[in-house]
């Protein structure tokens, strides 16, 4: 049974909450939240121990690991406390708002051994897992180029400020959407490093862009371009949408469907030469708890068995979450934002 804390309360913190609170092999020890309106519920309708301050939640529980759901601007004095006391960590994305801060976190994780994880989520979702195992395999081929684009309606007419349109804490369509793609393509294809040409802009937002627009390339040498707009009314939610051209074939993946084109015969296991569609309900593992999607409880599920030693430390790590804050310190180097 491990002892894991909680580091604010808010959307995702919540979200963690309710999947660690029903996980076998978890001892939620503590929560730390410094709104004292959703300490109060959560003081007067859970019976979690709750902080205002995560430092007497450290040092009074000492927990095996900690996750972090605070704002951007926090994650680096927490994430170093918890590193200074040798906790595990798991962070919510982005990882840092400074890739020099962000490099200094993975070289002491790294040092002291500890067990960390980001939260980008796509890497569980089962059409994207699939996409991984086809193009690891090969079965593609050499991969040509790719197509990357992501959409939703988070920002969809001018309004007063909060977080999401201030830079210094993580705002703009850029880090907070765009992340998720860069991230899912140097897990699926190959890591990105080179910025070839950047736009970023701006339909509703004063300080941040609402739209990004990006020519990549990766370390491979494969070439790409992604596509990211919050601001599109036609989607309900956040959609993302990789496409991926190969000398044998063509790969297109979102959330919750899967197609892929082979030329030659018995491509891969399960597959046919020609046209293939699988959709999310077939290649989605099975979870005990679901809660508002089987990539969330997937991501802590395999934490939580990092933290056992059942699985290597190797996805959605401080490393490579760097990765992607280094190609956005990139983007945003390339080109300015305009309106």
């Amino acid at each position: 049974m491990k002892k894991i804390g909680l580091i604010g309360a808010g959307k995702m913190g919540i979200s963690h909450l309710s999947i660690l609170g029903a996980h076998p092999d978890v001892e939620v020890v503590g929560v730390a939240e410094t709104s004292t309106i959703v300490s109060d519920v959560l003081k007067r309708y859970t019976s979690f121990d709750v902080y205002s301050d995560y430092t007497q939640l450290i040092s009074e529980k000492k927990p095996d690991a900690v996750f972090v759901s605070v704002p951007t601007k926090y994650h680096e004095p927490i994430v170093q406390h918890l590193l200074d006391h040798h906790i595990n960590v798991f962070v919510e994305k982005p990882f840092s708002l400074n890739t020099i801060n962000g490099k200094k976190l993975v070289q002491e994780a790294m040092q002291k051994n500890i067990c960390n994880q980001v939260g980008y989520h796509n890497k569980f979702i089962g059409t994207f897992m699939e996409a991984k195992r086809i193009i690891d395999a090969g079965s593609l081929g050499h991969i040509q180029y790719f197509i990357g684009n992501m959409n939703g309606p988070v920002v969809t007419k001018r309004k007063e400020q909060t977080w999401r349109s201030k830079p210094e804490e993580g705002g703009g369509c850029l880090m907070d959407y765009a992340a998720h793609l860069i991230d899912l393509i140097n897990h699926i294809v190959s890591p990105i490093t080179t910025v070839h040409g950047a736009d970023l802009l701006s339909f509703y937002s004063a300080s941040v862009e609402d739209a990004v627009s990006c020519l990549l390339e990766t370390q491979n040498r494969i070439h790409g371009t992604i596509l990211v707009n919050w601001s599109d009314e036609t989607y309900r939610k956040m959609s993302t949408c990789l496409t991926i051209l190969g000398t044998k074939g063509k790969l297109i993946v979102d959330s919750t469907e899967l197609k892929v084109f082979f030329q030659e015969p018995n491509p891969f296991e399960n597959y046919s030469k020609g046209w293939n569609v699988k959709h999310i309900n077939e290649l989605s593992p099975h979870v005990d708890f679901y809660l508002r999607g089987e990539e969330y409880s997937l991501q802590i599920d395999h934490f939580i068995r990092v933290l056992q030693g059942r699985l290597p430390n190797s996805i959605n790590t401080f490393e490579t979450a760097l990765q992607t804050d280094i190609v956005i310190q990139q983007i945003r180097l390339h080109k300015t934002q305009r309106r």
